[in-house]
């Protein structure tokens, strides 16, 4: 059980981490974080998005057969996908708007959101709640 707990605030350590480094008072802003990393290096921008990696992780380390850690691993995925797709777009030149029309304040609950989510999805998944 102590391993567990470990592994839970571990979790919530990385999704602070996310949360903070990629931290704006917008949307575009978050996109234009991401970017700065991104155009230093790929490999740079992966080590910035710890949380897929450490959930594909759990999920074979604790061998989680659960729809919930599934779901997870595919959200994840798709966001760091969808977020590389957006920075090749930026680096062929393309405009913020023609991206994401949509530029949207990020508030303290919206962007530390996910430190919520993702753990307690995840207590969910193991059946310790």
């Amino acid at each position: 059980m102590d391993n567990l707990i470990f592994l839970f605030f571990l979790f919530v350590a990385l999704e602070l981490f996310e949360a903070n480094w990629q931290k704006s008072d917008s949307l575009y802003g978050v996109i234009y974080n991401n970017f700065l990393v991104y155009q230093k290096s790929l490999f740079t921008f992966f080590m910035l998005n710890p949380t897929f990696f450490y959930v594909v992780f759990l999920t074979i380390y604790l061998n989680i057969d659960s729809w919930l850690m599934y779901a997870m691993m595919i959200i994840k995925f798709v966001d760091v996908a969808f977020k590389i797709t957006m920075m090749q777009k930026l680096s062929k030149g393309e405009k913020m708007e023609d991206i994401m029309p949509v530029n949207m304040k990020m508030g303290f609950l919206y962007r530390y959101m996910n430190v919520l989510i993702y753990p307690i999805t995840f207590l969910f998944a193991i059946n310790a709640i």
